[in-house]
């Protein structure tokens, strides 16, 4: 349970994921579906929005002049944050004064001009002769909104080995999912396995392309931004509630960040019975410098300790 909280806190803070919500009004959810792959209260509902008002975000160039009518998703503008150059991020975790374990968060632009999210979480040495823990989660997105082609997830937690793969065919209006449990991962003894595919309307996100577009966002005080998501089997939605600035003091340095509260319903990439926040660097570069995780016995923390 100590280990599952403990990759909770790593990969929401690089997935952005708890459990998913219900959309609060059934008006407000079929326009973000319809207008944009996030939205934000008392704000237009439309890509426009997104694109007037995310720092980073240019408008994209793929939308000038087309041969024929593009989808909805190749019209979004184009992310162009700093950190789309490329990223490291490393991250240690702990629980109270426990080094527990280590984390890195990649950006690595590519050539044909999508962009890969890598992510690696893994428990300290002492940890892992008795508990091992290595996870990796691959994401490849176009610039486009940051909307995802492939999502890859790999889990070795104990012995529990698992590995799951979305595919999303914006244009056929599906997402497909497979996800398999090992028995033996070496050997490839296979457990149990599922293949399955979700309707979806063209602009839902992976957990972690979401968990980057909010780092594009102008995350005002008392406002709430909201996207449309594939994960775990299901299509859900994912609120980002944003409550305030503070200043924060880490082996880094001080900052002033935004403090953020993801909330979903559902099955994403990992369940929490505890609240999780980010608090974002107040910059354009919107670095997660520290994430937290609330547990019964006390709280987790994931706390940035490199940047490249």
């Amino acid at each position: 349970m100590f280990y599952r909280a403990l990759k909770s806190v790593l990969l929401l803070a690089f997935t952005l994921s708890v459990s998913s919500m219900a959309a609060e009004s059934s008006d407000s959810s079929l326009s973000a579906q319809s207008q944009g792959a996030a939205t934000l209260d008392k704000l237009p509902q439309s890509s426009a929005t997104l694109e007037s008002q995310a720092p980073g975000v240019q408008p994209s160039s793929s939308a000038s002049a087309p041969a024929k009518p593009l989808s909805k998703w190749q019209t979004l503008p184009e992310v162009n944050a700093p950190w789309m150059k490329g990223e490291r991020l490393e991250y240690e975790l702990s629980w109270g004064f426990i080094t527990a374990g280590y984390a890195t968060l990649e950006v690595k632009p590519r050539k044909d001009g999508k962009v890969e999210f890598l992510t690696f979480a893994t428990a300290n040495k002492t940890v892992n002769k008795f508990y091992p823990v290595h996870d990796t989660v691959y994401t490849l997105v176009h610039k486009n909104g940051l909307m995802t082609d492939v999502f890859r997830k790999s889990l070795h937690e104990g012995t529990f080995h698992n590995k799951s793969l979305i595919r999303f065919n914006r244009d056929g209006k599906k997402a497909v999912l497979s996800d398999t449990v090992f028995k033996d991962p070496v050997k490839h003894y296979v457990k149990r396995s599922a293949d399955t595919s979700v309707t979806i309307d063209g602009l839902e996100h992976s957990i972690m392309s979401a968990f980057y577009l909010v780092r594009t966002l102008p995350l005002k005080e008392g406002e709430t931004s909201r996207f449309s998501a594939v994960s775990g089997k299901k299509r859900y939605e994912l609120k980002v509630i944003i409550h305030k600035r503070e200043t924060i003091k880490t082996d880094l340095g001080t900052f002033k960040t935004v403090k953020v509260e993801p909330v979903l319903d559902g099955d994403g990439i990992f369940n929490s019975s505890g609240r999780i926040f980010i608090w974002f660097t107040d910059d354009e570069k919107r670095l997660p410098v520290l994430m937290q995780c609330e547990i019964k016995l006390g709280s987790i923390k994931a706390e940035l300790k490199k940047a490249k």
